[in-house]
């Protein structure tokens, strides 16, 4: 039930080299024609380390609106290998690609989203960073997921709420296996809840290690579910001893993954600190703590600096 969360001998022995190869020449040594979504999902499953694969938060919303199409096609072309994007439902019990249960700050509507039909969205405009109407609309999360189809990796954030609704689209769209999820409930209750689809989309636990609990639910984590890799946070360097013990725990085992979108979720080694000082950041959660997946509101700063390490193609 749980295939996903393994790192079963066949998955590794079909690894396609490291992230300093490019997904043609994977496809080539491979002899088969696999996609680049494909080769991704081969890295996590298998627990590569060779390099870092890059989240772009929201679809890096510094080019164009935050879960828009533009957002992820632009992502896509900078070679992101991971779109983070959140999931919103209409009253006609349509999913959307959007943050807000509000319409107000990401779009010229108002009100709860929740309270709008898919044709009255259709409507709407998306702003921008700066709250400014733009020319792109709300997509549907069958558009976002054509749009990354075969190309990128998509995490659907919180969509643990709407798996019954989530899944036919996903299979509709011939992109299941394309999917990470992540959620903080303990590993009976991700068992029992989301067993059924686990051997399909990659399921991830986010553990916020700074609290009391956080060590029990590593340990059931561990013996229990044994995931591919986990969303690690913690507050600030005085309590980086635990995120350190667990890089020592986690090698070999699953990967890790950080966010470095504010200070807070990484012990103050974020995207603003990577400006100026881009090895104090990126490099201490890669070298110290073992990030092998980071997501990041600068997706291109992020990648020229591991390129600059050839830790991505």
């Amino acid at each position: 039930m749980l295939k996903s969360f393994l790192f079963p001998a066949l998955i590794a022995a079909t690894i396609i080299s490291g992230c300093n190869s490019s997904p043609k020449n994977a496809e080539t040594s491979a002899g088969a024609d696999i996609s680049r979504a494909e080769m991704l999902r081969k890295k996590i499953l298998g627990g590569d380390t060779t390099g870092v694969l890059v989240v772009a938060h929201r679809g890096d919303w510094r080019y164009a609106p935050e879960n828009s199409l533009a957002a992820i096609r632009h992502s896509i072309d900078i070679g992101v290998d991971i779109v983070e994007l959140d999931l919103q439902l209409t009253k006609d019990s349509v999913l959307m690609v959007m943050h807000d249960s509000r319409l107000e700050r990401t779009t010229t509507g108002k009100g709860r989203v929740g309270e709008w039909t898919l044709d009255s969205l259709r409507t709407l405009k998306l702003k921008n960073g700066a709250g400014i109407r733009t020319i792109h609309s709300l997509p549907t999360l069958e558009e976002a997921m054509l749009a990354a189809k075969g190309r990128v990796l998509v995490n659907l954030d919180k969509a643990d709420r709407y798996f019954d609704l989530l899944m036919p689209v996903l299979e509709k769209t011939g992109t299941t296996e394309q999917v990470i999820m992540k959620g903080q409930r303990p590993a009976g209750e991700v068992d029992s809840l989301y067993g059924d689809y686990l051997d399909k989309v990659i399921y991830m636990p986010v553990v916020k290690l700074d609290k009391p609990e956080a060590p029990q639910l590593m340990e059931g984590y561990m013996t229990q579910l044994k995931p591919a890799a986990y969303e690690l946070c913690y507050g600030n360097d005085s309590t980086v001893a635990f995120p350190r013990s667990l890089k020592e725990q986690l090698q070999g085992k699953a990967l890790i993954w950080y966010n470095t979108l504010w200070d807070t979720q990484c012990g103050g080694h974020d995207d603003d600190r990577a400006l100026t000082d881009p090895d104090a950041a990126y490099g201490f959660l890669i070298d110290s703590l073992g990030a092998r997946i980071i997501q990041t509101d600068r997706a291109e700063l992020l990648l020229d600096y591991l390129r600059s390490r050839s830790l991505h193609d």
